[in-house]
């Protein structure tokens, strides 16, 4: 019975819709909030009439992260956002129940138009790999990935009970061994460097990020927002120290060229990196420049939360216009959809194998 439901589960997620050609304002959204810092949003069907014909596949996660409502801090103000609220953070690993629900509402066609992500683990806890476990033999055929989870994030990561996770926590090496292990597709956010940084210095995480990616080379890892931030801005060099540091498009086009590195891909997601790109002609030809050198290693992600509208959600896409027009018609393809295809169909064929032989 086990290896029925294996094979049935496999050829489910295999028999993917194809897409009726290509046009240059569609894409597949590797980086998507179905929910909040409070666990509130839409449900997968506003969001699938959200998607229309522009939007042919997505990731589903919502927020790993519960924002607390401490009355002795807000008073009666029921804060909705980790900056609306001194109160701490909070792992809320019920999110990962609620995506499998709003996933399994949906009938088979429209399911294969999301991946599905688990969000709800510690990844400071030695137990994070074994909830990840629990999560796949409990919801068999639903998740495809890890992700977007956090490590070091600007303003977020002071404000979690408890320990504060780090790239060399063995924790998270459980964890992307065992993505490795399942082929689960990790979303990983960790921001480049702290907030408010010195110039002409190397950014503070970006040694130990090289050594975490080396110890996987086996994971399939993208990077989330190219390690950006809200204030952790591209990596910027004075005239007297440009020989020698690297500016933010170099370091990244440095670890696209890495060999040992050829495991990880970026994600451009996020209106707040949107801004960096288009900020100038010369950043959105340094960036338009590095998308068509390296097409196969960048996926486009919104990184919208639960969106209220159509134009809040694809308003994200349409800041990137100036650099999708500079692309190469393969690069821009890649980029809007074939890697998101290419990455998420060997996640999906990987975890269903993974699931054929663990979930008894």
């Amino acid at each position: 019975m086990t290896r029925l439901f294996g094979a049935c589960c496999l050829a489910a997620a295999l028999a993917l819709p194809q897409p009726a050609g290509d046009a240059p304002d569609q894409f597949y959204d590797s980086h998507f909030h179905l929910t909040n810092y409070i666990q509130e949003g839409i449900t997968a069907k506003r969001f699938l009439e959200i998607m229309g014909a522009r939007v042919g596949r997505s990731t589903l996660f919502g927020i790993p992260l519960q924002q607390q409502w401490s009355y002795g801090n807000s008073g009666d103000f029921a804060p909705a956002y980790y900056l609306q609220s001194d109160a701490p953070l909070y792992y809320y690993s019920f999110t990962d129940a609620w995506i499998a629900s709003q996933y399994r509402s949906l009938p088979p066609e429209q399911q294969a138009r999301f991946d599905p992500m688990i969000t709800g683990f510690n990844p400071a806890d030695m137990y994070a790999a074994d909830h990840i476990r629990r999560v796949l033999t409990t919801f068999p055929g639903v998740f495809s990935g890890i992700g977007e989870f956090s490590i070091h994030k600007e303003f977020v990561s002071s404000k979690i009970s408890g320990e504060t996770a780090s790239l060399t926590n063995p924790a998270l090496d459980r964890i992307l061994d065992f993505a490795a292990e399942a082929g689960l597709v990790v979303i990983l956010h960790n921001d480049i460097d702290m907030p408010f940084a010195k110039p002409d210095a190397e950014p503070v995480y970006l040694t130990q990020m090289k050594a975490l990616l080396k110890r996987h080379s086996t994971a399939s890892i993208i990077w989330a927002h190219t390690g950006l931030g809200r204030v952790v801005h591209p990596v910027q060099v004075s005239a007297e120290a440009a020989e020698r540091t690297p500016n933010h498009v170099e370091i990244v086009q440095a670890m696209l060229a890495d060999p040992a590195l050829s495991h990880l891909s970026f994600d451009i997601s996020w209106d707040e990196v949107a801004k960096y790109a288009v900020s100038s002609p010369q950043s959105i030809e340094r960036v338009a420049t590095m998308l068509n050198k390296y097409p196969n290693r960048f996926l486009f992600g919104t990184d919208t939360v639960a969106p209220a509208s159509a134009d809040a959600y694809f308003a994200v896409f349409d800041m990137w216009g100036s650099i999708w027009r500079q692309l190469t018609p393969e690069a821009s393809l890649k980029v809007r959809k074939g890697n998101y295809e290419r990455m998420f169909n060997e996640g999906r064929r990987r975890v269903r194998e993974w699931e054929r032989l663990n979930v008894k």
